[in-house]
This record gives C-alpha cells, sequence and structure tokens, in this order.
C-alpha cells in the first residue's frame, strides 16, 4: 500500500472498525484476568494449597505480559497484526481451556498464569499497534477507548464468572470462558494492514534471490544428454553416493547452507553498533535521578496497589463482611472505576496547569493511604466505597506515557518505557504472592495490607522528593529538551 492510501486511512473510515474490534479483543481477553480475584477464593478451596503460593496464578497473568513485552512487540513487527491476533486468540483460549483440568496449583500457574498472560500480551501489542497506524490526529481518543475494554470485561466477566462457578462449578467456568475467547479471532479479521510486516517483506526478498539463482545456474549449465550418462556411474550412485550427488547437482544448497551458518556472526556484526547504542542509552537514562525514581516508583506501586485485585473478595469473605449473595463483586467496582480513571486522568493531564507528574505522584499517594484504610473497614460498604478508591487511582496507567515523555522526551520514550514495564512486571508478580505468604504466616489481612500501603507511599514519596524542583541545577549546556509529539506510528507502537 502506498503512503497516499496510507493517509487516507488515519484519522476515520476504516479505522473505527479497528477502534471495534481492538476494544473487543481486550474486553475478550483481559475478562477473566482483569477479574481473577473471583477465582482465587474457589482456587483456595479446590486445591487447599496457601494463599502465596496461590497467588502467583493471578500475578503471573497480569504480570507475565509486561515483562515479555519485548517479546510481544517483535511478533506483532515481524508477523503482522492478524496474525498475532488470531494466535493470541488459540493461545488464551487455550490457556483457559487447559486450566479447567488443572490438577494442582503448579500446573495453574502454567496455563493460566503463563499461557494466558502471554497471550494477553499478544492482544496488547497487536491492537495498540493496529490502531496507532489507523489513527494520527485522533490517536488519543482511539487509544483511551480500547484500552477501556480491559476495565470493562473486568467489570462484566466478575459477576459473570460468579455465576458461572454457581451453575457449572469452576471447570465448567473456565471452559465456557475459554470458548468465548475464541471469539478473538474473529476480531482479528478485519485488522487490515496498512503496513506491510517485516517478515514477509524478508521472504519475498528471499524467494526473489532465490529464483535469479536458480536461473543464473539453468542458463550457465546446458542440460545434458541422456545418452552421454555412463550407466555404471549411475549405478553406483543410485547405491551408495546418492547424497554426494544431491550435493553437486544443486550448488545453490551449499551456498545457502554456507549462508544459514554465517548468518548469526553476521547478525552480531551488522547489530554491533546498535547494542553499543541500547547500553549507551540505557547507562544515560539511569544517571537521570527522576527516571530512577520512576522505576523504583513502578515497582514500589504495582507490589502494593496490585495485590487488592487479587485478595479484595477473599478480604471480605474472611472478615466476615460477604455471605456470597452480593450482586456486584469487589472486583467488578474496582475493573468499572479503573476505566473511569483512566478517562478522567486523561483530560486532567490535557490541562495547561496540571502538572502530569505531580498527578500521578498524587495518584499513588491516594491509593497508599486506601490501602493503610483497608483494614479497619468494619463492612461491606466500606469495602466497597476502599475499592472505587483504589481503582479510580489504578487508572494511572493512562497518563504514565506523559510522565515518561516529560522525564525523558519523545526521543528516548521507547527505550525508557520498555524499562519501566520490565520493573512494573516484576512488581505485579512478586505483589500478590508476597501479601499471601504474609497472610499464611499471620493468619490475618491487616498486616499484608499494612505493608501494601506502606511500599505504595514509599514510592510515592521517594518520586516526590526526586522531581522537587530545588534539586536541579541550572544547565545552559545541556538542556532539557522539550517534548514534540510525533506521528511516527512505528515509535508509538513499540511502547505498547
Amino acid at each position: 500500500m502506498t503512503n497516499q492510501s496510507s493517509a487516507k486511512a488515519l484519522d476515520g473510515g476504516w479505522g473505527w472498525v479497528i477502534v471495534v474490534a481492538s476494544f473487543f479483543c481486550q474486553f475478550l481477553a483481559y475478562g477473566s484476568p482483569m477479574s481473577v480475584g473471583v477465582l482465587y477464593p474457589e482456587w483456595l478451596d479446590t486445591f487447599r494449597q496457601g494463599k502465596g503460593m496461590t497467588a502467583w496464578v493471578g500475578s503471573l497473568v497480569s504480570g507475565i505480559g509486561l515483562i515479555a513485552s519485548p517479546i510481544c512487540s517483535a511478533c506483532v513487527t515481524n508477523f503482522g497484526v492478524r496474525p498475532v491476533t488470531v494466535f493470541s486468540g488459540v493461545v488464551v483460549s487455550g490457556g483457559l481451556m487447559l486450566s479447567a483440568f488443572a490438577p494442582n496449583v503448579q500446573f495453574l500457574i502454567f496455563s493460566y498464569g503463563i499461557v494466558v498472560g502471554m497471550g494477553c500480551g499478544l492482544v496488547y501489542a497487536a491492537t495498540v499497534t493496529i490502531t496507532c497506524q489507523y489513527f494520527d490526529k485522533r490517536r488519543g481518543l482511539a487509544l483511551g477507548i480500547i484500552t477501556t475494554g480491559t476495565s470493562v470485561g473486568g467489570f462484566i466477566c466478575a459477576t459473570f464468572q460468579q455465576v458461572l462457578v454457581e451453575l457449572y462449578g469452576l471447570e465448567g467456568c473456565l471452559l465456557i470462558m475459554g470458548a468465548l475467547t475464541l471469539n478473538i479471532m474473529a476480531c482479528g479479521g478485519p485488522m487490515r494492514p496498512l503496513n506491510v510486516p517485516e517478515y514477509f517483506l524478508k521472504q519475498k526478498a528471499a524467494l526473489e534471490r532465490t529464483t535469479e539463482l536458480k536461473k543464473d545456474t539453468h542458463h550457465e549449465k546446458p542440460p545434458i544428454k541422456e545418452e552421454s550418462i555412463n550407466k555404471n556411474t549411475l549405478s553406483s550412485v543410485e547405491k551408495g553416493l546418492t547424497v554426494l550427488m544431491s550435493d553437486t547437482k544443486d550448488p545453490l544448497s551449499y551456498e545457502n547452507s554456507f549462508q544459514g551458518r554465517s548468518s548469526l556472526v553476521k547478525m552480531i556484526k551488522n547489530n554491533k553498533h546498535t547494542y553499543s547504542k541500547y547500553i549507551d542509552t540505557t547507562a544515560e537514562l539511569l544517571e537521570d535521578r527522576v527516571f530512577v525514581a520512576l522505576c523504583m516508583a513502578i515497582f514500589l506501586f504495582d507490589i502494593g496497589a496490585f495485590p487488592p485485585v487479587l485478595f479484595m473478595e477473599d478480604v471480605a469473605r474472611s472478615s466476615g463482611h460477604s455471605d456470597g449473595t452480593c450482586l456486584v463483586p469487589l472486583v467488578s467496582i474496582v475493573a468499572i472505576m479503573a476505566g473511569v480513571g483512566k478517562l478522567v486522568l486523561g483530560v486532567l493531564t490535557d490541562l495547561k496547569f496540571v502538572n502530569s507528574l505531580y498527578l500521578y505522584t498524587f495518584t499513588i499517594l491516594g491509593s497508599g493511604i486506601a490501602l493503610l484504610i483497608t483494614p479497619i473497614a468494619n463492612n461491606y460498604a466500606a469495602l466497597a466505597v476502599l475499592s472505587g478508591v483504589l481503582g479510580f487511582f489504578s487508572g494511572n496507567w493512562s497518563i504514565f506515557p506523559y510522565v515518561t515523555t516529560k522525564i525523558v522526551g519523545m526521543d528516548r520514550l521507547t527505550h525508557a518505557y520498555g524499562i519501566l514495564m520490565f520493573f512494573g512486571g516484576f512488581g505485579i508478580v512478586l505483589g500478590p504472592p508476597v501479601v499471601g505468604w504474609i497472610y499464611d504466616c499471620t493468619e490475618s489481612y491487616d498486616l499484608a495490607f499494612f505493608f501494601s500501603g506502606a511500599c505504595v507511599l514509599l514510592a510515592g514519596f521517594s518520586l516526590l522528593l526526586a522531581a522537587l524542583p530545588c534539586w536541579d541545577k541550572p544547565k545552559k549546556d545541556h538542556p532539557r529538551p522539550d517534548i514534540k509529539y510525533t506521528s511516527n506510528c512505528d515509535k508509538v507502537a513499540s511502547v505498547a
């Protein structure tokens, strides 16, 4: 497709079909993982394992996609959005159905935590990439719509899974959810790419080069008449020299074999400058005080703020505040308020008088205070309010790219965002098991939530202190570049 046709397709037309398809992809893929708190008490009753061990399931399904985000982005870049979306639908559905037959928690950690988590990471990378390709001026609106699919999915699927567990049991619930997520494959159909994936370009170039070499070999060597072939020689070849003939009659196969053996060496030599530049850029980023504080903040924030999504239902049940008849689970409240938080915080960030870094710090501090208050909540209504507050402040993920851009600039956004997601992914993976182990040792969630609140408050105060302007010295020779927005789809898509 030419650049002219690509420009006409931006900001409208078929792009809105892409938005709808991407919304439902994230809705279907993240519906069960975002409401995993409903399944967590059922797994505790079924497998009779500790809360720390069982918490690995919910932590991995959310964190593995962030940790493996470079791999997911590379798959989308090389193979294209549509194939990756279809494949991710198979992965998510297969992981959910496989989890229905899990004999123990260890198997569940693999099937639900790793397999479903990787599928969700592929879905997220594919949907954000195709949306960025189709939208330029309205890209923020389009991305806001599709990312709310995770929150809407968590809100609806929490109640839906609760009903399925009551009607068909845990196994039936996972089988039905796995069957529904197969619709991700259908949603991948409308995702018509504007750019040809690199994999197909490489395959086309290799095919053309192979065809040309075969033609040259065919013209250089005239055909040999059958009468000139020595029958004795042919007989000996048939008895034991077939391999030698196969190697010598097609010199192209030898050339391809040699190229295959040397491809790794060539790749390392060609990318030597790229690797060196990557290391230098990483070192420069780690010299930035605010960026290092942001890495620590997102790690500590995810350790403390993510566990309530997984444990809130069990907190209500363990404290006797829930009798199992509540129409709206606490996980649903967290999910829907997270969607509201994404929209509200995104609008506030666009205001000229609002500092996105201080706004992000405020959401962290607010989450820490809510976590510290959670242990003293004495009824279900108080837990519901605190769940809503935690969900709203967790919507700060929508302004996180703005904060990163303000710190490092647009040129280094992709590199810095990958490092931050790596820290955030490890925080999500480690948070729930740590909280679960604290409960196993103390038989109470009080100390666990105090620990979570302390981690989140430490993250907020460390980022606030690092961002204070009093630490900055005037730099005349190396001023910080202004933020410049770009319409480069590949750079924005790789951030996902």
